[in-house]
């Protein structure tokens, strides 16, 4: 009775924890990057502010911090290049591996922890509640790398959806007059989204002495899809090669239309067979107790 008493006190405090950080979640941001101006000397120097008090979210982030560090310690198999690539390419630039690891070994604890106490308050047999104990235990572990590859997936279809859309500026700002930089720009500031946040910083990677196919080639590393890849690889080779930017990319727009179309086919096409199940064994068993059970109800009593 003691261990689930203690184990509802520490979810009772991990909600209210996280409810005070949606809550000051703004705040803290705003602090964070009027810090981030006032390092770069553009803050008011002359006025001496104290620094702002720590937020739980970033105690929590110190917390996963110093468990990830142990735990990156003790595996040998974590490859931090690889978890900040998935970070990178999922679009979550803020959070550092070791952090990820520790909120990995959080995850891994809570959830067992939370399957118990259910498990106790619903008075589960014991065979079950230490099979499904255990097997919280790989859920706990596996859960944060699913979203991350999970946000990845669905950052790469926006970025898909939204491709053609800046082809179209760069088309009509190309052959405007204006250079393929200054297009960038322009895109870049209408653009919103998962594209528009690559574009920027594409552009920043610029303005910090990055040439402009080697910028191009980390966009295309960090959002890998068919379509990116496409169109780095046309915009270098026509850089390279001396080619009208302005030909490639209304060639490049036909062919994402094109793509768009093709992809809108395939899924429709696959509509009626993710549609089967739901119909099947949610749809139809409702219906055919509407339908019959009036007729089946007359038929017993006629007959019984």
């Amino acid at each position: 009775m003691t261990l689930i008493l203690l184990t509802g006190l520490i979810l009772v405090g991990f909600a209210v924890a996280l409810t005070t950080r949606a809550l000051t979640y703004s705040r803290t941001d705003a602090a964070r990057r009027l810090a981030e101006i006032q390092s770069y000397g553009f803050g008011a120097g002359a006025v001496e502010e104290a620094p702002p008090p720590a937020s739980l979210g970033s105690a929590l982030d110190h917390t996963a911090g110093r468990l990830g560090g142990w735990a990156a310690r003790h595996l040998g198999s974590f490859r931090e290049d690889d978890v900040r690539k998935q970070l990178t390419i999922a679009g979550i630039y803020s959070l550092t591996p070791i952090t990820f690891l520790g909120y990995r070994v959080l995850c891994t604890a809570l959830f067992p922890a939370l399957f118990v106490w259910c498990s106790s308050a619903l008075g589960l047999p014991a065979l079950l509640a230490v099979i499904g104990t255990l097997a919280s235990f790989a859920v706990g572990w596996v859960a944060p790398m699913t979203y991350v590859r999970r946000r990845a997936r669905q950052r790469f279809d926006k970025i898909e959806r939204d491709l053609p859309e800046l082809i179209d500026l760069l088309v009509l700002t190309v052959e405007a007059g204006v250079g393929f930089s200054g297009a960038l720009q322009l895109a870049a500031q209408r653009l919103r989204g998962p594209l528009g946040d690559e574009l920027r910083l594409t552009l920043q990677e610029q303005s910090m002495g990055l040439a402009t196919n080697a910028a191009l080639a980390n966009m295309l590393s960090r959002s890998d899809t068919p379509s990116m890849r496409s169109f780095v690889r046309s915009v270098i080779q026509g850089e390279s090669l001396g080619v009208s930017i302005g030909q490639i990319l209304r060639n490049l727009a036909t062919e994402m239309r094109k793509r768009r179309r093709a992809h809108a086919e395939e899924r429709a096409q696959k509509a009626p067979i993710k549609i089967l199940f739901p119909l099947v064994f949610l749809i139809f068993p409702p219906m055919f107790a509407v339908l019959l059970y009036p007729a089946l109800s007359t038929f017993s009593n006629t007959f019984g």
